[in-house]
């Protein structure tokens, strides 16, 4: 393994477009691996630079380094991603993007006025939340959280 494992880190970094701290911080987070020379310097495998790329994607996609490093978790082995499983790991964070896209419509739709019941309205909201109900239910900007508690507006 170790003789696939030819590229150093500065080669790395660059054709990743990457910092090369930015490669340490991934490999102590378990998202990529190197191995060490004779001379103790860090070899990358060439797949690597496939597994920087969808770690990078992901992260444009608002996906956090924690779910990155699960959803890679599942492939055996560690090895980085096929074509396939790209596909497998799209749609999942495709989901995510969608419930976060949802999230977003939300709070843009909910942005001029009432935010969410928190209840942090403008002065009070007999409409969504009289007296404050939705404090028994959690904290913070219910409402957002949990759209199906919102009240039809007809």
């Amino acid at each position: 393994m170790t003789l696939e494992a030819n590229l150093s880190v500065g080669q790395v970094a660059d054709r990743a477009d990457v910092s090369i701290s930015a490669l340490h911080f991934y490999e102590k987070k378990g998202l990529i691996r190197s191995w060490r020379n004779q001379g103790n310097q860090r070899r990358y495998k060439r797949d690597v630079l496939r597994r920087i790329a969808v770690i990078k994607a992901a992260q444009k996609m608002g996906i956090t380094l924690e779910e990155i490093k699960e959803t890679l978790s599942t492939l055996p082995d560690q090895r980085t991603p096929t074509k396939a499983d790209w596909q497998r790991l799209s749609r999942h964070w495709q989901r995510q993007l969608d419930e976060k896209i949802a999230y977003m419509q939300r709070l843009r739709d909910k942005v001029d006025g009432c935010i969410g019941c928190g209840c942090l309205s403008m002065q009070h909201c007999p409409i969504y939340n009289p007296d404050d109900q939705l404090a028994k239910l959690s904290s913070g900007a219910v409402l957002l959280e949990h759209p199906e508690l919102e009240k039809d507006e007809k």
